[in-house]
């Protein structure tokens, strides 16, 4: 592979992470495996990344305290967290510290493969210079910024894509079908609640500050913006 992307992953378990950092290679990716939050620190601070794979649960210092970290340092690295728990708060707070998605082990390495695919193919994407504009909410796809009246509105790469495929369809209610594949690129339903977790974040970013709400649900066809 010409330029290969480069991936952290951060997995204590030795035989697992031996097996995923085994198959990214397979794949044509460069692999650093850390097994502790000291390491994948070391490891972190040496070199640039195109992806982290990141457990939660790690010997010196938590998955979640390397997030924060991570993502305070470095704004669009895509983080991917790879966990035991599967409490739904578990997942808010990986999310509000910052990380693109969450797996929850046991789970299919296809599955994982093709999520870390999704995400390295829209991070090479190159930017873009337009505004998308939705009532008092604007987009600015060159920055990669949000705001809503004066207010500026902080969104993770995640959320920012959710909204813009929303906002790219203005009045046309998006199937769950439909955003798994744009925002996810995933053919095919996990059984998760991610969506719906992702819209909840979004209103709560975008609506709830105002009394106009602009983020809109369709029982048992989609979401959409008008």
């Amino acid at each position: 592979m010409e330029n290969p992307h480069s991936i952290l992953l951060v997995e204590d378990e030795a035989k697992l992470g031996q097996i995923v950092r085994d198959e990214l290679k397979r794949q044509g990716y460069l692999v650093d495996l850390a097994v502790d939050g000291k390491e994948a620190e070391i490891f972190f601070r040496s070199k640039t990344y195109s992806i982290i794979l990141l457990d939660v649960n790690l010997p010196y210092k938590s998955g979640l305290e390397l997030c924060k970290e991570f993502r305070a340092a470095n704004k669009t690295v895509p983080i991917v967290m790879l966990t035991a728990i599967g409490q739904i708060q578990d997942k808010v707070e990986a999310f509000d510290l910052g990380a693109d998605d969450y797996m929850v082990k046991p789970f299919h390495f296809e599955e994982l493969f093709a999520r870390v695919k999704a995400l390295l193919k829209r991070t090479d994407k190159p930017a873009e210079d337009e505004k998308i504009v939705v009532d008092d909410l604007t987009i600015d796809m060159r920055n990669k910024s949000v705001t809503r009246g004066e207010l500026q509105i902080n969104l993770t790469a995640k959320e920012f894509t959710l909204l813009t495929l929303l906002a790219r369809n203005r009045d046309r209610v998006i199937s769950k079908q439909e955003i798994l594949e744009k925002v996810w690129d995933l053919s095919f339903d996990t059984g998760t609640n991610t969506i719906e977790v992702y819209i909840s974040f979004l209103r709560n970013k975008i609506d709830k500050p105002f009394e106009q709400k602009l983020i809109h649900t369709k029982p048992g066809f989609g979401y959409y913006i008008k």
